[in-house]
């Protein structure tokens, strides 16, 4: 049974993660791999609109993907968006990153390769992978501008979309982790993390959720 107090403090973790930038039009989109073939439904949406005339979608597989997306995260994200109509001259696949590290350099080599004048990159995610993106790309690939973008949801809604809340919980405060640490071990730029934040993420650290933490961190 989750408390109120932890609801409340995922809710502040859910809403950090988020980057809340204003979508607007870019030179490419990277869709990053997940189980989630959602964000893939929302890159073709982004696509629909105008943003972009050009999408990556990259991740191989991984061990909660595997099952699900034999083929790899990237292939059956680009199926998705040929089902949804978009012309297969207008996506990418990079079929062999296992982490958001290798989603971005994989990608920016994969364009580089393609001669695609490169910008400003739509960085679509899941919602609470949003910030981790961001401050990887900025590390990685400086010079670019970015914008993130991920399905328009809330907290709760999301929680009912996995049908798990204590996972919800756990990758929330996983998530938190990686942003506090990665910094200090090169992986992303840093960013500001307000008090309240951490506050939340040291108690419901107490709490339990702790699954999807890295070993060197309780």
């Amino acid at each position: 049974m989750i408390s109120k107090q932890s609801w409340a403090d995922a809710q502040l973790l859910w809403d950090y993660h988020q980057m809340h930038h204003e979508v607007r039009p870019c030179s490419v989109a990277i869709g990053l791999g997940s189980h989630d073939l959602g964000v893939a439904e929302t890159t073709v949406e982004l696509y629909r609109r105008g943003m972009m005339p050009l999408i990556v979608f990259t991740g191989a597989t991984s061990p909660t993907t595997r099952e699900r997306m034999p083929r790899g995260e990237a292939v059956h994200y680009r199926e998705r968006a040929l089902e949804l109509g978009v012309p297969s001259s207008a996506v990418l696949v990079e079929p062999y990153a296992r982490n958001t590290g290798q989603n971005i350099s994989f990608s920016k080599t994969l364009l580089e390769e393609a001669g695609a004048e490169v910008s400003s990159v739509l960085l679509v995610s899941k919602p609470y992978e949003e910030r981790r993106a961001y401050a990887t790309a900025c590390k990685l690939w400086p010079g670019v501008e970015f914008v993130s973008a991920s399905t328009p949801m809330t907290f709760g809604d999301y929680v009912a979309s996995i049908g798990n809340g204590q996972l919800v919980v756990d990758m929330l405060v996983g998530a938190l982790q990686r942003l506090l640490l990665y910094p200090d071990q090169g992986f992303t730029v840093r960013q500001t993390v307000p008090d309240s934040v951490t506050e939340a993420y040291t108690r419901l650290c107490r709490a339990g959720f702790t699954s999807r933490l890295m070993a060197d961190d309780t």
